[in-house]
């Protein structure tokens, strides 16, 4: 029997240099990166530039397993979701890189120089929802299902909770359009003064934080790989749908 093509979608957040831009570079390949940020240029896989406004996806030669897109307006990203809606494209998975930034390139093609009306707010929270809510949807994509989808945000606290850094309304919905809402930290071990890349993705007091992957993950993972991340999850619906056969044959 053929097995579902469980995908992952999620957010990663946290401070500045904690290794957000590496972790999306950890996502089955070959991906592409929406830059916003000009970050993930420094991860170690091997990059291709692409311009989705004005080329077709570049196809895997054995040189790249990046595409990278400079993104410099809002319009940049539609194009580039339009190539993966088509199904036209060779690529596993997308990281948006980050929304935070991808929400003000959206802000700018509003109000410009300008600053935001009340008006604006609404058309801003339409504009940027319905593009997450979008990408998000692509691991179910009909013709070629994507395996990870990963939103990469900036750090902000509010009332004493660490969440991601967005503007508006969308601060308050993000977090339910996605599976996994994570918190990204780096982990000093005081003996070894070692330095671990931890990602936090279950429940903790002052972090919005939390998944609906039946537990897969765990409280956290250290040194995280999406591809791991992803196999986790896979593996842990796998026994789940298992045991349901069991009980299903021992209920008959």
């Amino acid at each position: 029997m053929n097995e579902p093509p469980y995908g992952i979608n999620m957010i990663v957040y946290g401070p500045k240099g904690c290794g957000k831009s590496y972790l999306g570079d950890t996502a089955p390949g070959p991906r592409v990166v929406l830059d916003a940020e000009a970050g993930s240029r420094f991860t170690p896989s091997r990059k291709k530039q692409w311009d989705p406004v004005n080329e077709r996806p570049p196809q895997p030669d054995g040189t790249w397993d990046t595409a990278l897109v400079t993104v410099r307006d809002f319009r940049t990203v539609m194009k580039a979701y339009e190539w993966l809606a088509s199904g036209d494209h060779p690529f596993r998975s997308v990281i948006i890189d980050s929304v935070s930034e991808i929400q003000q390139r959206a802000v700018d093609d509003i109000a410009g120089t300008n600053a935001m009306q009340k008006q604006d707010w609404g058309q801003l929270l339409r504009i940027v929802s319905d593009l997450v809510r979008k990408f998000r949807d692509l691991i179910s994509h009909p013709v070629r299902p994507l395996d990870a989808v990963v939103f990469i945000a900036m750090a902000r606290q509010v009332e004493g909770t660490w969440q991601p850094h967005v503007q508006g309304q969308l601060a308050v919905t993000l977090p339910y359009y996605v599976d996994v809402v994570s918190y990204m930290a780096p982990v000093v071990n005081p003996e070894t003064g070692e330095v671990t890349r931890r990602l936090f993705c279950g429940t903790f007091p002052g972090y919005m934080t939390g998944e609906r992957v039946a537990g897969a993950l765990g409280s956290y993972i250290d040194a995280p790989d999406v591809s791991g991340m992803l196999e986790m999850i896979r593996a842990k619906l796998r026994q789940n749908a298992a045991g349901q056969e069991g009980r299903d044959i021992r209920l008959e």
